[in-house]
């Protein structure tokens, strides 16, 4: 066949155009080239088909402004710092259950990952009085039911404002810094049980249970603060590290009239503890939730506010542990609990005296978020993975577990805001192709009723860079379980060429990394590395999330080890694809995903060429009691466990190049981490790079830092594979 001159010349364009590709910059990873517009702050009100959101008016003045569900239209403004200059930003807002009054937050100062200290104003709009309810930063304030009070925690302590009289009332007195903390929790506890406020009030308001933790046994921990001047300082904190004592947490109901507090007998149970406490809707009854230290046998218990008596109303067990769950009350005081005792995760309904009533929903899939229920048509709204591991669909059911309909249409990530009355919902898509849109809809049939905001200019933005699409597969382990994995390939990618593979996880307990949903920062970066010449894997092996209890919990007591072989394997795997170059296979991690990267590179060093490890843990004995005991056990028990698993253990194994990264001021995985494993690889004479900075926690971030830190990381893979 003949080509005239012109043919040719428009199949050259055409193949230039189809690889032309802008080039991803550093520093597009940072300044917002690639951010999403998203809906911010929306919280659904609980008496009127309301929901609320942050904005910040023409003149950068912030406003609390109130929106109807139906319309989606702005109703009025709440609260304006424009009227309220002494205030000038708004960190958080609480209204009474009434909606009649708001609590301001200004002025945060973070402590650990969740807990904030702020200063908190009072606004009625009623009849726009502002008024400062403590004269310095306080913790967790919250109103009481009838809106007549403010419990809120300073310098480990209670106390009960009054917004009538403008008085305040203590409440605890003995509160100590590394010693007593009464109704917040310890590090611990909030880092792994996600939970900060440990008081809560009753229905009628007439009483206030909460938490003592007596932290004057549990082990301290020291970090040097560097910061600008001549000496540095010191910031210490009780950290119970795995097999140390924990707190000893005990329960208390504080009667507001009589000025008395009572503590709950729970002599029965020893090395303990209380995840959540919760008054029920019937004001005589307090829930609390008591687990042993291993974590697999919770036990739900009504304790009457009159004469403390305890009833147990569910026991739940499991051969490995027990995740804790928030309850829902119904007005009657049946509940929903989440459970996995069937071998996934589901809703089960009891009613108020324990007895089950019905599971819910069934299957071998998950529910991955439980939005509420509609109790006047007796319906639950729920999130599930019942598509397959990567997706997420919103549904509808009966509480007796009848006539389920998915709500949610597109194929992706579906997440959901529903309206007070349930009657609509905001469903928030995403997939790898679809940038997050938020569309309102019928929550009776899904059906859509209108479109609030899409990233559609963002996705027409991000065409010249002709970024990769992930492609998903399937890995097989050595006794044939499928993984779900992702790959990124270069936009002009050759199958007759062989490119270098960069491998990414995170491979926790419960946790995904293999979702369809839009990129996030990670993800660009992996692109960026594409346009390199690279490609990129992802695979969550044995132990992640979303496929059931048996492949979650196969890493009981050994964290490491199946999933240091699924990582091998699948790499193993790849190298065997004929355009993969199996000479040059890298692995990297953050946290958990460090920990998982060193060991590759360490008990696998003919797989693996290279690894980073950001912030690793190196040895379990070195992390916290709660999340470490819940997957391993103490040390004393499982002592090879934690050794054999160790990346420290296989230091003089390294061949490869080794890249350690940690700040100095990591709260959650110490820096003694990664010193003890540059200690090993220094005393076996290993070559490795690694990277130390002053003054980060965990997240490794502030001003430039995380573009040095990617800037570094993209250099080492450069240079090395």
């Amino acid at each position: 066949m003949k080509y005239s001159n012109l043919t040719l010349l428009l199949c050259i364009m055409v193949a230039q155009f189809t690889f032309a590709q802008k080039k991803i910059q550093q520093e597009e990873l940072w300044n917002g080239t690639f951010r999403t517009k998203v809906m911010q702050s929306v919280n659904a009100m609980e008496n009127s088909n309301h929901y609320t959101r942050i904005e910040s008016d023409d003149d950068n003045n912030q406003e609390i402004n109130l929106y109807s569900f139906e319309t989606l239209e702005k109703v009025k403004t709440l609260f304006s710092t424009a009227d309220h200059t002494t205030i000038s930003s708004i960190a958080s807002y609480i209204f009474d259950n009434k909606e009649q009054q708001i609590l301001l937050g200004t002025n945060p100062t973070p402590i650990y990952r969740r807990s904030v200290l702020a200063d908190y104003y009072l606004f009625n709009p009623q009849d726009d009085s502002f008024i400062k309810i403590a004269d310095h930063k306080i913790l967790q304030p919250t109103f009481s039911n009838d809106a007549k009070k403010i419990a809120y925690a300073y310098q480990n302590n209670l106390f009960i404002y009054d917004i009538a009289t403008k008085t305040t009332t203590t409440v605890t007195t003995d509160g100590q810094k590394n010693h007593i903390i009464n109704g917040i929790s310890d590090w611990v506890y909030e880092e792994e049980f996600g939970i900060v406020r440990m008081f809560d009030w009753s229905k009628d308001s007439d009483k206030l249970a909460y938490v003592k933790f007596d932290e004057t046994q549990v082990p301290e921990y020291s970090m040097d603060i560097y910061g600008s001047g001549l000496y540095p300082s010191q910031q210490t904190f009780k950290y119970p590290k795995a097999g140390e004592n924990n707190s000893i947490v005990s329960l208390h109901i504080y009667d507001i009239k009589a000025q008395q507090t009572q503590k709950v007998d729970l002599s029965e149970f020893h090395d303990f503890y209380i995840p959540r406490i919760k008054w029920t809707n019937d004001n005589k009854y307090l829930s609390a939730q008591i687990i042993n230290r291993h974590q697999n046998d919770l036990k739900l218990f009504f304790i009457d506010s009159n004469n403390l008596k305890k009833t147990l109303i569910l026991n739940e067990t499991d051969p490995a542990y027990v995740d804790i769950q928030t309850i829902s009350f119904q007005d009657n005081n049946d509940f929903i609990w989440l459970s996995e005792r069937d071998g996934f995760n589901h809703l089960y309904y009891y009613n108020k005296d324990g007895k089950l009533i019905n599971q819910i929903t069934k299957g071998d899939w998950e529910v991955s978020n439980y939005y509420g229920v509609d109790t006047k048509n007796k319906k639950i709204y729920y999130q599930s993975v019942e598509k397959g591991p990567r997706y997420r669909d919103i549904y509808s059911i009966n509480l007796d577990g009848k006539n389920k309909k998915q709500l949610s249409s597109e194929t992706g990530t579906n997440s959901a805001i529903f309206s007070p009355n349930f009657d609509l919902f905001i469903n928030i898509h995403s997939s790898t192709s679809s940038a997050p849109s938020y569309t309102l809809k019928q929550s009776k049939n899904g059906k859509v009723v209108k479109e609030i905001l899409n990233n559609k200019e963002l996705e027409q933005q991000i065409l010249p860079y002709n970024l990769p699409q992930k492609e998903f597969l399937e890995i097989p382990t050595t006794d044939g379980t499928l993984l779900n994995a992702w790959m990124f390939k270069p936009a002009d990618f050759d199958s007759t060429k062989q490119y270098p593979v960069f491998m990414y996880q995170y491979s926790g307990p419960g946790s995904q990394n293999v979702a369809d949903k839009w990129n996030d920062t990670n993800d660009y970066w992996h692109a960026m590395l594409t346009q390199k010449g690279y490609i990129v894997v992802t695979v969550d092996p044995r132990g992640t999330g979303f496929r059931g209890a048996d492949f979650k919990k196969i890493t009981q007591n050994e964290l490491g080890k199946y999933e240091v072989e699924d990582q091998t394997n699948a790499a193993k795997y790849l190298g065997n694809l004929s355009y993969v170059d199996k000479s040059r296979i890298g692995i990297w991690g953050w946290s958990y995903g460090g920990f998982m990267s060193s060991n590759c590179l360490l008990q696998s060093p003919d797989v693996f060429k290279l690894a980073i490890a950001v912030a690793p843990v190196t040895n379990w004995r070195y992390y916290d009691s709660i999340y470490t005991e819940r997957y391993m056990k103490t040390p004393q028990e499982n002592p090879s466990g934690y050794d054999t698993n160790s990346p420290v253990t296989y230091a003089d194994n390294l061949k490869g190049r080794y890249l350690l990264i940690h700040g100095t001021a990591d709260d959650n995985v110490h820096v003694q981490n990664s010193m003890s494993m540059i200690e090993a690889l220094v005393q076996h004479n290993k070559d490795f790079d690694w990277l130390i900075y002053p003054d980060r926690d965990h997240g490794i971030h502030g001003g430039n830092t995380r573009m040095q830190l990617y800037n570094k990381m993209t250099n080492f893979v450069i240079e090395n594979l």
